[in-house]
């Protein structure tokens, strides 16, 4: 299920910092009960889902901008 939505500059952050914590975006969602469907909004920007940037940020010390 690969629509082919861009990826927005936030959203290559959180890819290069879960790479470098060796961690999929599954993995990740699990350790911090994120749903996967709230991080790939905010990796796609298809929604702004405000509670998750702010934790996403936060978890991965990313600027929240």
């Amino acid at each position: 299920m690969n629509s082919k939505r861009p990826v927005t500059p936030y959203g290559w952050a959180i890819k290069q910092r879960l790479t470098e914590l060796q961690l999929d975006q599954k993995k990740f969602c699990e350790l911090h009960g994120i749903p996967p469907y709230r991080l790939s909004n905010l990796i796609h920007g298809t929604r702004k889902a405000e509670r998750y940037r702010r934790q996403v940020s936060e978890l991965l010390n990313l600027p929240l901008s």
